[in-house]
């Protein structure tokens, strides 16, 4: 699922950079190539689809990138680190143990005057 969310962003953004190359900064853009106003889109026509095409593929990119985030439903971060241990544990990598306090000298005794 993952493989097919990243391919449709990876589409999306070609597309949406196509959109945007075409357009002009100016207001001319792909109108600007139509001499006759009769023709099939016609100048008015061919910008509005444009604008349309670029908003439309801007977020259709925002929604696929929020449903290609992980998600990890009930865990703290904290349960990220445990899981991520007990994983590389199972894989057989190196897990180092948690950090121990370091132990307390015991005081010496105090002599007393007889």
């Amino acid at each position: 699922m993952q493989a097919i969310l990243t391919i449709a962003i990876i589409v999306v953004c070609v597309l949406l950079i196509l959109v945007v190359l075409v357009q002009n900064s100016k207001g001319g853009g792909i109108s600007s190539n139509f001499s006759a106003a009769n023709q099939i889109m016609g100048a008015r026509r061919g910008t509005d689809f444009i604008e349309k095409a670029t908003w439309t593929l801007a977020i259709l990119l925002l929604v696929l990138s929020l449903l290609s985030t992980p998600k990890k439903a009930g865990l703290t971060e904290s349960s990220y680190e445990t899981e991520g241990s007990i994983t590389k544990a199972k894989a057989g990598g190196a897990v180092m143990p948690a950090a121990q306090p370091a132990a307390q000298p015991a005081p010496a005794p105090t002599q007393t005057p007889n």
